[in-house]
């Protein structure tokens, strides 16, 4: 497939294409969906400017790409033959945070999101990607969806949190420690 051009006036009136060619409105719970999705990938690519971790963009290089796939899965009935998300997606993202938590401390607390601007970037993308996965959880009540798709999105924000972690580890920079007593204190 060639884009030969950005602009189709076919949105103009709120409206947009599924994969199917059927016309639904902007406002749609599975346009929605793969918005969220989009949006994430493009957190995930902003986290990725100037990494010199290889280890973790090479990850996220892999995950950009996947959310190709969850997107396009999110924009298609399940009638329509497309790439989708499968067991291994999960699979794998499992394997990369036994993996990554192996260089971390167990939690005994929360922690407040930030950090390095790579681990708060990360943080962020963790955000999203639970967005993401309430707006296909929605979807997923109106419509017929692949499960698989909802895990990814699941297993993606808790990888993303191990990553930040790791990121901000890695930088030398210590975790802090949320303080519920804060509140209402000056």
């Amino acid at each position: 497939m060639r884009i030969t051009r950005v602009y189709t006036k076919t949105g103009d009136a709120g409206e947009t294409s599924l994969v199917d060619g059927s016309r639904v409105s902007k406002a749609d719970l599975r346009v929605a969906a793969y918005g969220d999705v989009d949006e994430l990938n493009s957190w995930l690519g902003l986290a990725r400017v100037g990494l010199t971790d290889s280890q973790l963009d090479d990850a996220l290089g892999k995950i950009q790409n996947e959310l190709f796939v969850v997107g396009a899965d999110l924009a298609s009935p399940l009638t329509i033959q497309v790439p989708r998300a499968d067991e291994t997606h999960a699979t794998e993202m499992e394997q990369l945070i036994d993996l990554l938590l192996e260089e971390l401390e167990p939690l005994r607390e929360f922690i407040l999101p930030g950090g390095t601007q790579f681990g708060a970037t990360l943080h962020l993308a963790r955000c999203v990607a639970r967005r993401a996965e309430r707006s296909v959880v929605e979807l997923a009540t109106k419509e017929e969806i692949n499960s698989h798709a909802l895990k990814y999105l699941n297993r993606l924000s808790d990888l993303l949190f191990v990553m930040a972690r790791v990121a901000n580890h890695r930088a030398g920079v210590k975790e802090q420690s949320a303080n519920f007593s804060a509140r209402g204190k000056k």
